[in-house]
């Protein structure tokens, strides 16, 4: 696997039993992503996106074919090491934002650095902290989800991915649960971050949401059927001095 490679997919297939009947999920995909792209993967529902999603997490395993991920072959890896690479290796964002309701926004940030156990962490009040900072919410620590707002409280989740620096952020329909306008300040953030040179892989049904990535993957039926780059990027923080220019307002 090339240095660069942040991930490589070769042949990989992922049957699901249900009852007598098989179903096939993925029917050979291969992919691969160098460090510092920002890839969006698209599909109608059953296309095979989420589970392929779900074998670049870590969270489940393919039927047949490899998975590398930076540099490491995933196939076979036991329970325990599997978790050990999800929380070095990969940085997760979701639609529901997923954090703890009674926590603050730095501890919920914290989180994912108290079960890191290479000992590798050690002022992880600092490094949240400053992963808050990075997403613009550092005034904003001590407030509790139900404080914020939608935008806020998936900038604290993009926070939380960003704490241990990892490998890749991967991002499942990260703008799903927000209106038009902080959809496209989250995009700009995604934006930030990759041009920081942050690897970003989107999940995505939604063209206006896919159009800010670098390169399209388009699923259907389990297969790749369109693996492309954008000639004509839109730039999210453009989008957002055009609505304020026109008087758009945030909600």
């Amino acid at each position: 696997m090339a240095a660069t490679e942040v991930i490589r997919v070769e042949g990989v297939t992922k049957v699901y039993q249900m009852g007598h009947n098989e179903v096939h999920a993925l029917r050979g995909i291969d992919l691969k992503v160098e460090r510092g792209e920002m890839l969006a993967v698209m599909g109608a529902s059953g296309s095979g996106k989420s589970t392929l999603m779900n074998l670049l997490g870590c969270l489940d395993a393919p039927t047949a074919g490899d998975y590398y991920l930076d540099g490491v072959h995933v196939n076979g890896l036991g329970s325990n090491t599997l978790a050990d690479l999800r929380n070095q290796k990969l940085g997760f964002v979701f639609q529901g934002f997923n954090l703890l309701a009674r926590t603050t926004a730095l501890e919920n940030v914290e989180l994912p650095l108290l079960y890191d156990r290479t000992g590798r962490q050690l002022d992880t009040r600092t490094l949240a902290q400053n992963a808050l900072a990075r997403v613009g919410l550092a005034e904003r620590a001590d407030h509790q989800p139900n404080e914020l707002s939608g935008g806020q409280q998936q900038r604290v989740a993009i926070a939380r991915a960003l704490v241990t620096h990892p490998a890749l952020l991967l991002a499942d329909e990260p703008t799903g649960n927000l209106d038009s306008r902080t959809s496209i300040e989250i995009m700009a953030l995604f934006q930030e971050l990759n041009d920081q040179g942050i690897t970003v892989l989107v999940v995505t049904h939604e063209p206006d949401v896919a159009r800010y990535a670098k390169r399209i993957v388009e699923m259907r039926d389990g297969h790749v059927i369109r693996d492309a780059g954008i000639a004509n990027r839109g730039r999210a923080a453009d989008d957002l001095r055009a609505l304020d220019a026109s008087g758009g307002a945030a909600s």
